[in-house]
């Protein structure tokens, strides 16, 4: 099912939706440019939240642009630490619920 060559079908939604996509393409480009915060950094956290919402797909795509823009692997590993502290961090606090 997750298979990078499916990025592949970008282009047939860039095709379909030419407005949205243009909109989109925009966006992210605009969010991930340095500004104050450096696009290691930018790299790094975007590779959190893709940890959290583990999606394969961001996972691998900003591994490789956060190495890209010189994250070391200890800095990748703290990385992937902290997308697994938000995540049980969810569960525990969501948890709260279940208690009467």
């Amino acid at each position: 099912m997750y298979d990078l060559k499916n990025l592949a079908k970008l282009k047939t939604i860039d095709a379909n939706a030419p407005e949205g996509m243009k909109a989109f393409w925009a966006f992210d480009k605009a969010a991930m440019a340095a500004g104050a915060i450096p696009v290691k950094y930018k790299e790094l956290m975007a590779l959190a939240v893709a940890l959290t919402t583990q999606c394969p797909y961001c996972i691998d795509i900003h591994a490789k642009k956060a190495r890209a823009a010189e994250a070391t692997e200890q800095e990748i590993a703290e990385v992937v630490v902290i997308g697994a502290a938000l995540r049980a961090g969810g569960a525990i606090t969501h948890g709260t619920h279940a208690i009467p």
